[in-house]
């Protein structure tokens, strides 16, 4: 079975930006996970714990969630027994 580079590259950029976006929000609202958070700062440009941020890290969440399921299905495609036809 062959994976959808497109479809698993979205499911993990919707996915990793919405969980960047809530974990912004917890760490401004509920002061959790701000030790994470204050270490994304260093990672990502335009990231801070701010509403602003807030959208930034939905935004960096999703790209890297979108590259990084493009690869990851890539490699399963390229890897797995069967997937060559």
């Amino acid at each position: 079975m062959k994976l959808s580079p497109k479809a698993v590259g979205l499911s993990m950029g919707i996915l990793a930006g919405l969980c960047f976006f809530i974990m912004t929000l917890l760490a401004l609202y509920a002061n959790y996970l701000t030790h994470f958070a204050e270490l994304m700062i260093g990672v990502y440009p335009y990231y801070e714990i701010s509403i602003q941020g807030a959208v930034a890290g939905l935004i960096w969440g999703f790209i890297d969630g979108l590259v990084g399921g493009l690869i990851f299905a890539w490699l399963y495609n390229l890897i797995a027994p069967g997937s060559a036809e």
